[in-house]
């Protein structure tokens, strides 16, 4: 092996290495901010009204109904109007409580995106991020003897 193709080598390895620090930095910012987005998941809650303003319902985190509760209008209506205005008051805080999830998670999976993928440092290594495909976008090796000027390498 002659000097360049050591002195590419190495470059390669620095590169490789700095990708896998900003990996670790990464995964240790998401770490410091998981504690928080998880809090914010374990209380979020979501309230909704039925359109003829029957029933207000909560529900938590994960869609499910946390109370119910009817105005004194509801004594007048039918048992099935009640049962509609129930369901849709109970979907459209699920739909709620959904968005604001998505938006609570929305940062955590930017940083995840931002991230490189495995092919991106291993060449034909398959992605972490769909598993059993091998990416093709993945990082080319370098061909040093073009990175001085005029293509040739440095005397």
């Amino acid at each position: 092996m002659d000097r360049w193709e050591r002195e590419g080598l190495r470059s390669a390895n620095f590169g490789i290495r700095n990708q896998v620090e900003n990996i670790l930095d990464a995964l240790a910012e998401q770490r410091a901010h998981q504690a928080e987005v998880q809090r914010k998941l374990d209380t979020a809650r979501c309230t909704a009204t039925s359109a003829d303003g029957l029933v207000e319902v909560t529900v938590d985190n994960s869609g499910v109904l946390i109370d119910v509760r009817f105005t004194a209008d509801a004594a007048r209506s039918t048992a099935e109007q009640l049962g509609r205005s129930v369901t849709e008051a109970g979907r459209e805080a699920a739909r709620r409580m959904r968005e604001q999830t998505t938006q609570t998670l929305a940062p955590v999976a930017a940083a995840v995106h931002a991230m490189p993928d495995l092919p991106d440092l291993v060449l034909g290594a398959p992605s972490l991020r769909a598993p059993g495909e091998v990416e093709s976008h993945h990082v080319q090796p370098h061909d040093h003897s073009q990175r001085w000027e005029g293509g040739g390498r440095p005397q």
